[in-house]
């Protein structure tokens, strides 16, 4: 039956050979109904591909080293970097749709060639010294616990000065700039601008001071011109705040969890507008409420021994190992009994705060209610 203008009446029978030349023609046209696709478009919660998942420091820094046996650093390629390829993600070698995190290793005397790209990148150091990177011509020193920035467009390379090898994390928001076609990339000098290995890089030394910020060039800066932040000064953060606690003031996020951000110093933000750095304690025995976040994050143990909820699925984990934690999954931290727990931790987080898309859920504990932040 159709009505006066020719449209079929609600609940007339549909032919199924019509349905399905209509289906056909939607092809053919490059189109799609919504109505088939919504539960996949618009799901009542975040669905993510990506998975959950924790990389062993055992097996990552052996294949590294193998790495460096067998692949040279050089024009190219540039960079010996094994990147974490999430489970979920189909072998792309992503560790989020918007995260890459990778394990860069550079032998004895190596230099890995300048190039810069619009991709912003950082270093965080869990192993070793003795690698200078050169930003924009400015050496900078990387030790263990360093978390260390190169802001997109700026060019970089590295020199390993001395007879051992060091290995390090690299994060960059390589997904989310290829998801939106936005990225570039260009080569630089084959030897580095700067062969000089100061202790204090000259960014530092303008812009290191707690709570000094220079008049020359003051910003706001997109990215933090700071160009390190030493371990020294994220250790002494943290373990301040749990004396503090100890002597009764409010001084953590969770009973027995200091946490720190680094931030930008001319705009008190990120210290880059698509990738949030966090620095993470436990005391010894202390554990964290589950919590869910709009967006990923991926974490690397610097030191400690303990145990990562994700959705409910437990993980030993130690020294080294890294872990995904895609959007809207529930993640738990807990410290063993006899030692402290400390973290890494970047996210995707200024992304959707921009887009005010960012919410988070803190699961209730024992004795306590849920909360729900947007």
């Amino acid at each position: 039956m159709t009505t006066t203008d020719g449209r079929r009446a609600q609940g007339a029978d549909i032919e199924p050979a019509e349905l399905e030349r209509l289906y056909a023609d939607f092809g053919a046209a490059h189109l799609v109904p919504l109505w088939t696709q919504r539960e996949d478009l618009m799901p009542t919660q975040p669905a993510p591909d990506a998975r959950p998942h924790v990389w062993r420091w055992s097996t990552l820094y052996p294949l590294a080293e193998r790495s460096g046996e067998l692949v040279p650093v050089g024009r190219g390629g540039e960079r010996r970097a094994i990147a974490l390829a999430n489970p979920g993600l189909g072998g792309r070698p992503y560790a989020t749709p918007t995260l890459w995190a990778a394990v860069q290793y550079l032998g004895p005397h190596e230099v890995a060639p300048e190039h810069r790209h619009t991709q912003h990148a950082f270093r965080f150091v869990v192993e070793g010294e003795g690698v200078w990177t050169v930003v924009d011509g400015d050496p900078v020193a990387m030790r263990r616990g360093d978390f260390l920035l190169t802001p997109g467009w700026r060019f970089h390379g590295h020199q390993n000065v001395t007879a051992e090898p060091m290995a390090w994390i690299d994060g960059l928001d390589i997904p989310f700039v290829r998801g939106t076609d936005t990225g570039f990339f260009e080569f630089g000098s084959e030897e580095l601008t700067s062969k000089q290995t100061p202790r204090v890089s000259r960014s530092e030394r303008l812009w290191g001071h707690p709570g000094l910020r220079p008049l020359v060039r003051p910003g706001p800066h997109v990215s933090a011109p700071i160009a390190a932040y030493r371990w020294e000064h994220t250790d002494r953060a943290l373990a301040e705040q749990l004396a503090l606690e100890e002597e009764g003031y409010a001084a953590t996020t969770e009973p027995g969890h200091a946490a720190v951000r680094f931030t930008n110093p001319t705009t008190g933000g990120d210290v880059m507008p698509t990738m949030r750095a966090e620095f993470h304690r436990l005391r010894a025995g202390a554990a964290t409420a589950p919590r869910r976040e709009v967006g990923s994050a991926v974490w690397q143990v610097f030191d400690g021994a303990g145990s990562v909820g994700l959705n409910g699925a437990e993980h030993r984990v130690g020294r080294g190992d890294m872990f995904v934690v895609p959007s809207w999954t529930a993640v738990r931290l807990a410290a063993d009994a006899g030692g402290g727990l400390d973290l890494f931790r970047f996210s995707d987080t200024p992304i959707f705060e921009s887009l005010h898309q960012d919410r988070v859920s803190i699961e209730p504990v024992p004795g306590a209610a849920a909360e729900d932040a947007r």
